[in-house]
């Protein structure tokens, strides 16, 4: 008889549950270091509506990976920065942006994206 396992506490689906959103792994990266406001992230992830920007930025403060700053101003002021728990992901991200980059690589193709730019300067050059 073969018992069923579960994957309620496996580590890679935890993981995947936090960066897993169509656009969380971009917002994450763009966020590394930096504090940044609504509008300029949506130029840096311009294929996410706003509706879906909002929503995926919602579920990472829901999670404990952002920060979401509003100031008593008029217009209204909003900033994005990664908690101590969020920057912890950046290893990860730059694996994931290294392998996909050879796995691109592989197949002729030049990696071109948003964060392709921002990785001159986290992995010492632009594409390994």
């Amino acid at each position: 008889m073969t018992e069923k396992i579960s994957n309620v506490h496996c580590p890679v689906a935890a993981t995947l549950h936090l960066i897993g959103g169509k656009y969380k792994a971009l917002l994450l990266w763009h966020l590394s270091g930096r504090v940044l406001r609504f509008n300029e992230l949506r130029r840096l992830v311009p294929e996410a509506t706003a509706k879906m920007l909002t929503q995926q930025l919602r579920e990472l403060e829901q999670d404990g990976l952002l920060i979401r700053k509003v100031y008593a101003v008029v217009p209204p002021k909003v900033e994005y920065s990664l908690t101590e728990k969020g920057n912890s992901l950046f290893p990860i991200l730059q694996a994931m942006y290294n392998w996909g980059s050879t796995q691109l690589q592989e197949q002729g193709i030049v990696p071109e994206c948003s964060m392709t730019a921002a990785c001159t300067s986290c992995c010492g050059e632009k594409d390994k």
